[in-house]
């Protein structure tokens, strides 16, 4: 069947896929920061890439696929900003505000004055809550006895690429604004030809050791191969094969040739995604009626481990993954439904006071 027959509406397992890739980022972290060494993971070990890499993969996919579908359904830039914004914002704002107003002085070798007059102590309050610029990792004094020491949320270090990626998007979007009624034509366009170009350079730099390649130029490729995808989605067709084939395929590289299992994880991954999270049907699609958790768990899943381990010296792996993914899930669910839906609800609201304002303003002068 065409993906875009199967990609109508939001009845899909796609908040489901991402859950599971959240939890797979958390389960990736618990070997190296109850240990205070990432190569000591599993898959890490055997395949030369870690867990959480390749759920970083699926979350830029994904976010690739959808984001670009609702640019090129709402054709509105401002639509297309509020909605980004309300996305991604609202819930970080609060998480690294309780990081540095709660988490911090609790868990700092500094006296309580010190850490919160330190300056790295503003600059993580503002560089996290932005965004826009490199992440800081650190906080003064914070974690800094634990294996894997000073990290407070080690996570965050993808957003800035996410937010660039949207930035671009919507760049292109409004240059193409010449073009008139062929924008979307030439948007259809230009997305493929930059994920082709993305990688192509992606292979070239690592020399088909794709797990080597410049993380930045890998996450632009995984954001505009899923972004390619949309715009295909009406010639791509979902078959079973297909999907056994590309599963068939990352099995027998993991086993075989793990040198070049990330090169071929990357060509195949995004049609086995598609697939699951179009065709399998059932009881699988009740996970929607909970909500959308994932991007809770992801920004929250790094400081709360590293709680753990502070409060827990020499915590197991094992007992790290399953406390953390409890604490985890708690705050997610709340900063689901406290936070991110109620702001989400906003979105039309505030996109046409905004339209309203502009329109204003262009009458005034």
């Amino acid at each position: 069947m065409l993906l875009a027959e199967l990609a109508r509406g939001r009845d899909n397992n796609l908040n489901l896929l991402r859950i599971i890739a959240a939890l797979a980022v958390l389960t990736s972290h618990s070997w190296a920061l109850a240990t205070g060494n990432s190569m000591l993971e599993p898959l890490r070990q055997s395949i030369g890439v870690s867990l959480g890499t390749l759920a970083v993969d699926v979350f830029f996919f994904t976010s690739g696929f959808l984001v670009t579908a609702s640019l090129l359904s709402r054709t509105s830039a401002i639509d297309f900003v509020w909605g980004r914004g309300l996305r991604i914002y609202p819930a970080l704002v609060v998480m690294v505000a309780l990081t540095v107003g709660v988490l911090g002085p609790l868990f700092t070798t500094l006296d309580p004055a010190q850490y919160l007059h330190a300056y790295g102590t503003r600059a993580y309050l503002v560089y996290n809550s932005t965004v826009l610029s490199d992440v800081i990792n650190f906080l003064p004094g914070v974690f800094a006895n634990n294996p894997w020491p000073g990290a407070v949320n080690g996570s965050l270090w993808t957003l800035p690429y996410e937010v660039r990626m949207y930035a671009a998007l919507l760049l292109a979007w409004i240059l193409l604004r010449v073009a008139g009624h062929r924008r979307p034509s030439l948007m259809r366009l230009l997305i493929p030809t930059a994920a082709a170009i993305s990688g192509l350079l992606l292979l070239l730099k690592s020399s088909g050791d794709a797990h080597l390649g410049e993380p930045g130029l890998r996450l632009f490729f995984m954001f505009f191969a899923g972004s390619s995808y949309q715009v295909f989605k009406d010639r791509i067709r979902l078959h079973t094969a297909g999907a056994v084939l590309a599963a068939t395929a990352i099995t027998a590289c993991a086993l075989f040739t793990p040198r070049h299992f990330t090169a071929v994880f990357m060509f195949t991954m995004p049609y086995l995604l598609l697939y699951l999270a179009f065709v399998p049907a059932g009881l699988l699609r009740k996970y929607n009626s909970m909500g959308d958790y994932s991007y809770g768990v992801y920004i929250y899943a790094f400081p709360v481990q590293q709680v753990l381990v502070a409060l827990f010296p020499g915590i197991s792996v094992l007992s790290l993954l399953l406390l953390s993914a409890l604490g985890t899930l708690t705050l997610a669910a709340l900063s689901w439904h406290l936070i991110e839906e109620r702001c989400l609800r906003l979105k039309q609201t505030l996109s046409n006071h905004t339209h309203r304002l502009l329109r204003l303003g262009s009458t005034t002068y």
